[in-house]
């Protein structure tokens, strides 16, 4: 077991809180990821990506950072301004 998922079982059993919501903050955390690498794989850097999608740079690291809130159309519009198009699944 890696040292995250034993961090994460401990946490879990000590605070219920932490227990029922860790999932939700784990998972925009991993779209704030994706959309990074996604970035960084076109060699775009925040500040470019903000100006072809007509916002400034602080606007391209919160939704790298915290990615909890983002709209559909924001992602919609992140994906095409990075030549990609946004796949939802429901499963």
């Amino acid at each position: 077991m890696s040292d995250l998922k034993k961090y994460i079982k401990k946490r879990c059993s000590e605070d219920k809180e932490f227990g029922e919501t860790w999932q939700e903050g784990y998972e925009a955390f991993k779209v704030g990821v994706m959309l990074k690498q996604l970035r960084l794989e076109t060699g775009l850097t925040q500040a470019a990506l903000a100006e072809k999608l007509g916002t400034r740079k602080p606007a391209i690291s919160r939704i790298e950072n915290h990615a909890e809130d983002i709209r559909l159309s924001t992602l919609e519009r992140f994906a095409k301004a990075l030549g990609k198009e946004l796949v939802v699944t429901i499963r």
